[in-house]
């Protein structure tokens, strides 16, 4: 390392050489409840994710991620504490969190040094005392190192994802499981918590995250950016994204918060394709069409990066590789609601984010003027023969390297064109509020989502869903 960078980034933070620093805001628990009467046991590794059996912790259900961090892009290091607040949901002797790479340099339980060990991707922490079934506790874990960009991965379209090293920062989309490459945690989509992200940056960059702008300040040689996202939140829609952002702030019509972050160098396209405009009243329009928005604000991070292969749902502004289209975004912000809000119970589920997000960005070009979502999809329908392997996947269980194919999306939202077609307009688009009400802020399954739409029709849809989601055949119509 370059003793220049070394010594700016301790000004940066006010780490003493040799030293890292150490944040924690959550007090220490009350002293250690009785235990010699309880039989503790571990918790597990994971949460038996279908497809994703390791991640996810068993044991106990996290609150709260307050991420202190500290990042010079000329290094390419990050530095900092993680203090977790979580309820045990078992009498634990020891518990896991997920983490790959990063070198650890502490873990604390309620303030008092725990031991801890590292097997593959799992940071496995023992405290000095077993927690009670019930009991609220804070674990804070100290750690640095370079995040490790996932690369060649057959699950997101070969694409790398994850941490992604750009000329002035990162771009950070993690989908499905790469939360845990930067922060330690409890990484599946099941385990939904609130965030506080204090991340400081050198004098110049920007650091554009989850949930509202709190704070702003100046420190040694940078600046320390506050960001706090408190509604509930799947580890893998978290972001901090760092460059040299332009902010514009301010209201859609329907008087939702907004921000849009935009790479400088992208400024004028952004401005010229009305990005901002765009995500304000497509934002609107799926308030009236989908129920309440289910966050505190709306908006969009767009950096230069036009070769990252996606755009990804970030809880409260979607994160954008460059200036897309408004199919795309409309896609995007549509899963505010599918996948933010209601969020999948296992990634096996996932036609429930992408399957209706396809649907919607059919559902934005009818509003707009364009052919009906039923036609959209009636025209994909079409335009795929009985041969093609494209039909030989059950959208319902995709299996863990197809979870994002091409039928996923389309396949699923031609499922939900061809049930508005079956049960009318009317029950249709009561089922999706009634949908987003009942898993507002939760997750979901399936399942849950074909028993409802049997429910609000008044239907029985066995057949139809057996035929659209599991069968390995065309159907034989559409509709």
């Amino acid at each position: 390392m370059d003793p220049g960078v070394n010594r700016a980034w301790r000004r940066l933070t006010g780490i003493a050489a040799g030293g890292l620093l150490t944040v924690s805001l959550v007090p220490a628990a009350a002293a250690a409840p009785a235990t010699a009467s309880r039989h503790f046991t571990p918790g597990a590794a994971g949460v038996g994710d279908p497809y994703f059996p390791e991640l996810g912790n068993g044991g106990f259900d996290v609150e709260h991620y307050d991420l202190n961090l500290g990042y010079v892009p000329a290094d390419r290091q990050l530095r900092g504490t993680a203090t977790i607040r979580a309820r045990a949901t078992q009498n634990l002797s020891r518990f896991d969190l997920d983490l790959s790479g990063m070198t650890v340099r502490s873990v604390r339980v309620d303030g008092a040094a725990a031991r801890f060990t590292r097997e593959d991707e799992e940071l496995v922490i023992t405290p000095r005392h077993g927690l009670v079934r019930g009991e609220h506790f804070a674990v804070t874990v100290r750690y640095d190192g370079s995040p490790k960009t996932i690369t060649g991965s057959p699950i997101v379209f070969g694409a790398d994802y994850g941490w992604q090293y750009t000329k002035d920062g990162a771009f950070v989309g993690d989908e499905p499981n790469a939360a845990h490459t930067w922060f330690p945690s409890s990484d599946h989509p099941s385990d939904k918590a609130s965030y506080t992200f204090r991340v400081t940056v050198p004098q110049g960059t920007k650091v554009v995250a989850n949930g509202e702008l709190r704070a702003e300040n100046t420190v040694a040689a940078g600046t320390r950016y506050v960001w706090n996202e408190v509604k509930p939140m799947a580890t893998y829609l978290a972001t901090i994204d760092i460059g040299r952002w332009n902010f514009r702030s301010g209201r859609t019509a329907g008087g939702i918060s907004e921000l849009v972050a935009v790479d400088p160098d992208l400024a004028a396209k952004a401005r010229d394709a009305r990005f901002s405009e765009t995500t304000g009243e497509i934002t609107d329009y799926w308030a009236k069409t989908f129920g309440k928005y289910p966050f505190t604000s709306t908006g969009a991070i767009v950096d230069n990066l036009p070769n990252v292969g996606f755009s990804l749902e970030t809880q409260t502004r979607p994160l954008y590789g460059s200036v897309v289209g408004v199919g795309t975004i409309a896609h995007e912000l549509s899963h505010e609601w599918f996948g933010d809000s209601v969020s999948v119970r296992t990634w096996r589920d996932i036609w429930l984010n992408e399957g209706f997000a396809t649907y919607a960005a059919w559902l934005w070009a009818e509003h707009t003027g364009g052919r009906t979502a039923y036609a959209s999809a009636k025209a994909a329908y079409d335009g795929v023969a009985a041969s093609s392997p494209f039909w030989n996947q059950s959208i319902a269980d995709p299996q863990r390297d197809t979870m994002f194919s091409s039928a996923v999306y389309n396949r699923g939202g031609m499922t939900l064109a061809a049930l508005q077609h079956r049960i009318g307009d009317t029950a249709f688009f009561r089922l999706l509020r009634t949908w987003t009400a009942q898993h507002r802020y939760g997750n979901a399954t399936t399942a849950q989502f074909t028993r409802l739409a049997e429910r609000v029709s008044g239907q029985d849809l066995d057949d139809f869903f057996r035929t659209w989601l599991w069968d390995k055949t065309k159907p034989a119509t559409f509709g």
